[in-house]
């Protein structure tokens, strides 16, 4: 680089330092929906920069690849970014490009982070002098840069979804516990607090957020093999050894979709477990273990709705697109369509037919005696007259408002079997405890035939179904989707 060339540059840094100042006074660097309701983050991560590295400028382009194609509104990085001395000329040299962009970023520690001689409070406060950086320590609490940051809606000035960013701090003090540190109880206090009174301002709705930090939680291990798991997995789960307490506390409080982390460099997948998405980020950095292309991952969010797409980005281009709540490839060409049913005179509500006896499957039904049948406004046992060894049939049309790719379970002890148009698409069948099972099926809009056997052996009935789409978080069928002829 020349020296009018650099001079332009430290030039251009010095402009961008005092805009960002000025705006920050005025409280003008805000984040915010577009008008067509999207708003796109891309989370980069394990940059482990080190400036004496021959790989630098291969680091440099796989983040502006990234942020040219993207053209993201927020960049995340999701920890293990400065591994090597000099510190700070590192950070400096990770910072330009964002800079040089014009692209807001923030930044959530890794537990190697602090290794190279800089405190995690000495980052931050390095990192606060920056353009466009939007993180801050945070309130006083474990580890260093525990916050959130609000995204505003594309009409006034009302906070639409919140980001939550958490230091996973580094290492256990305990090695008999755990290698690796967790977040601890007084961050989940503080997420719990900032929580309610988001949504106590959101008119007691939770409100949509996801959550960034670096070491993954306990729970990733529990979405490997699922169907709703995609993605490369060639590495273990390197969480801490214990269950922290984080995701118990983001499902009571009903806001976070997603939870974004790295540290696994050869593991870039995301499932869901009990209505949260859990996901690796993509390893960015060069001179980082692993054989999985350098990139970022990118979630788009939708405004008002607990709804996310979200890919991997590489200079191959992007992969394994997936949507959040639904749990699949959201632009699957191959899928095909049932086709909706042609119908009138309907009226909410749904068939049903009782039978009893000892069943040890649904198919069992089938040369039974209907002892009952009646209209009810949702799957229910009510209509039962004995405890144990009985079936129902329910019949109804479904109505499907968007065209799509839905996935059904069934939650039942005994068992279960929900079909669509006469396919079926949830198998819990057999004598069991409670158990769930799921199933995926794609739907035009427009009226479909829905129809569960359910039957109950000894001890213990229930039945729930339930549905999820690219606009309908996971839930059970609410009786506004079930109809019958008059």
């Amino acid at each position: 680089m020349n020296r009018t060339v650099k001079l332009i540059y430290v030039l251009c840094i010095i402009v961008l330092m005092v805009w960002n100042s000025s705006i920050q006074a005025q409280g003008k660097l805000q984040l915010k929906f577009h008008p067509d309701k999207t708003f796109k983050i891309a989370q980069f991560t394990d940059i482990h920069w080190d400036n004496n590295s021959k790989n630098c400028d291969r680091t440099i382009a796989v983040i502006n690849h990234v942020l040219n194609n993207e053209k993201p509104d927020l960049a995340i990085l999701t920890g293990d970014i400065v591994s090597a001395i000099p510190a700070r000329e590192g950070w400096k040299a990770v910072a330009t490009p964002f800079i040089k962009a014009g692209v807001p970023w923030t930044v959530t520690l890794g537990n190697h982070d602090a290794e190279p001689g800089i405190s995690r409070n000495e980052i931050f406060e390095l990192l606060q002098t920056f353009p466009l950086f939007l993180g801050s320590k945070g309130a006083n609490l474990s580890g260093c840069g525990n916050y959130v940051l609000p995204i505003q809606s594309s009409k006034g000035n009302k906070t639409a979804a919140n980001l939550y960013c958490f230091d996973s701090n580094s290492y256990s003090t305990n090695k008999k516990i755990s290698n690796y540190d967790w977040i601890h109880f007084d961050q989940i206090s503080w997420y719990r607090n900032e929580s309610q009174k988001a949504t106590a301002s959101n008119q007691n709705i939770p409100l949509p957020s996801l959550a960034f930090f670096h070491i993954p939680i306990w729970e990733y291990n529990l979405i490997v093999g699922k169907e709703t798991t995609m993605g490369e997995n060639h590495e273990g789960v390197a969480s801490a050894d214990i269950n922290s307490g984080i995701f118990a506390s983001m499902l009571e409080k009903k806001d976070v979709m997603g939870i974004f982390v790295g540290h696994d460099h050869d593991n870039n997948y995301i499932g869901i477990h009990k209505d949260i998405a859990l996901a690796f980020g993509q390893v960015t950095g060069v001179d980082a273990y692993g054989d999985l292309d350098r990139g970022s991952r990118i979630i788009e969010l939708k405004e008002g709705e607990y709804s996310f797409d979200t890919w991997i980005s590489t200079k191959k281009g992007q992969a394994f697109k997936y949507n959040y709540p639904s749990g699949l490839l959201y632009d699957d060409n191959s899928v095909e369509y049932s086709p909706s049913i042609n119908v009138s005179g309907l009226l909410q509500g749904m068939e049903y037919k009782y039978y009893e006896g000892e069943f040890n499957s649904v198919k069992d039904l089938a040369g039974s005696k209907v002892l009952k049948t009646g209209i009810v406004s949702n799957f229910t046992l009510e209509p039962a007259k004995v405890d144990d060894y009985f079936g129902f049939e329910y019949n109804a049309f479904l109505k499907i408002d968007e065209r799509g790719v839905y996935r059904f379970y069934s939650y039942s002890d005994d068992g279960s079997q929900l079909f669509i148009d006469g396919k079926l698409v949830v198998d819990n069948d057999g004598s069991h405890n409670a158990q769930r099972k799921d199933g995926s099926v794609a739907l035009n809009k427009g009226f479909h035939k829905i129809r569960v056997v359910y039957f109950e052996s000894y001890m213990g009935n229930e039945l729930e179904v339930g549905i999820s789409g690219l606009t309908i978080r996971e839930t059970k069928i609410p009786d506004n989707m079930l109809y019958i002829k008059k």
